[in-house]
């Protein structure tokens, strides 16, 4: 009886220990299967976002040029504000583009395609859209309708700018309470959208990146419902009036006295209390050109006769870079590319490889969401994204 008391216990004793050895093995492989597959995913999530901007108001895209796999989110620009309501100034051909943006989640599922409000030029009326709560819902469901209608993802706000007059728009000192309160209508439209839709949408903004914009803003309790925070870090020009300078440097120059930069900017969002993981830093695809007075005997700080205009970075590369008329410059303190002319007295300021090369380690050292950029159809060979898309791992 004993022996068989023994044996009995001894077999109950033995399975219980192949239970739990079974269980456990179980636990071991639900956990593996987990981590490889969090592993995967996290593999196949690109580490940063690359958000481009194209612009819809010079006519119908040619979709065959945008790569689409290169980019995790695509800003089509821009739409307006009329009554109150989203609006579409160029509704013809906005209408084709909106429609046909959505053959770009063929190459690139995860493509985030957003509308892009105001701008320079549209944003006269947000001002007094956003006075009332009234206006501010009805202006964020008309915009959140017309996402849904066009099947896109979100929504990214650029209004230029509250509090201050930008190119002469109307502005109050209530802008400052009221951009916050029209981002939280916009937050809470989408939200109600998202059940509907089963989808998760975007909200973001373009913002300006001096210090006058942050103290007209509450950009720390704004950034609660944003996705991500373009900062249009560039355009740095008015710094010294009447001399040449840079238009996006990463780090002050010790040839110019003055301290405007990308780290600046980024220094002031991030003293704000604006989270790194919601800051993405703007990039230029294009250039501006100077007249310099004649017999400058330097480049970076001469004096101005006037400017020349704008160039995208493939028409800079092609007619002056190749041209052989322009001396190829960097300034390595500052981290900003330059071309001078002494044949034609021409200064240009623009972002190359090499600049965006310095700009996106910042971007990774620091631990910011990624990289925006204006505007697409300034790279039409692609080798700028191609850049940020090496050195941001993405693809």
């Amino acid at each position: 009886m004993k022996t068989l008391s023994g044996t009995i216990f001894q077999d109950v004793n033995n399975k219980k220990l192949l239970i739990r050895n079974t269980f456990r093995v179980a636990i071991l492989s639900v956990l593996f299967l987990g981590t490889n597959t969090f592993k995967a995913n996290c593999l196949n999530k690109p580490p940063h976002v690359v958000i481009g901007y194209i612009a819809g108001y010079d006519g119908l895209i040619d979709m065959n040029m945008i790569k689409s796999e290169k980019l995790t989110h695509l800003n089509y620009a821009f739409a307006n504000i009329k009554n109150n309501r989203i609006n579409l100034k160029n509704a013809a051909t906005d209408t084709v583009n909106l429609k046909k943006l959505g053959t770009l989640k063929i190459k690139n599922p995860d493509l985030k395609i957003l509308i892009s409000i105001g701008g320079w030029t549209f944003s006269n009326n947000f001002s007094d859209m956003a006075l009332a709560d009234t206006s501010r819902k009805a202006f964020a469901r008309s915009a959140v309708a017309f996402v849904e209608k066009y099947k896109l993802d979100g929504v990214d706000i650029d209004w230029e700018f509250p509090g201050l007059p930008g190119a002469g728009n109307i502005h109050r000192p209530e802008d400052k309470q009221n951009f916050t309160l029209l981002l939280k209508a916009f937050k809470e439209e989408l939200n109600d959208a998202e059940k509907r839709i089963k989808k998760k949408l975007v909200l973001t903004i373009a913002a300006d990146c001096s210090k006058d914009f942050l103290e007209h803003t509450e950009m720390y309790k704004a950034q609660a419902y944003l996705d991500y925070i373009d900062l249009m870090a560039y355009d740095f020009l008015n710094e010294l009036p009447g001399k040449t300078c840079h238009q996006a440097p990463l780090f002050p120059s010790k040839t110019l006295n003055n301290n405007n930069s990308v780290l600046k900017s980024v220094q002031e969002y991030l003293k704000e209390g604006i989270l790194p993981g919601k800051i993405v830093l703007g990039i230029p695809f294009y250039g501006h050109l100077y007249q310099l007075k004649s017999g400058a005997r330097s480049v970076v700080g001469a004096e101005l006769k006037s400017a020349a205009g704008t160039k995208g970075f493939t028409d800079i590369q092609d007619s002056l870079i190749n041209s052989g008329k322009f001396q190829y410059h960097k300034d390595r303190t500052a981290k900003a590319a330059y071309l001078f002319s002494p044949q034609n007295q021409q200064f240009v300021t623009f972002e190359d490889e090499w600049s965006i090369r310095h700009k996106c380690k910042y971007v990774k050292d620091h631990r910011l969401a990624g990289v925006m950029f204006w505007e697409y159809s300034n790279d039409e060979k692609g080798i700028l994204l191609q850049e940020i898309n090496r050195k941001l791992k993405f693809r």
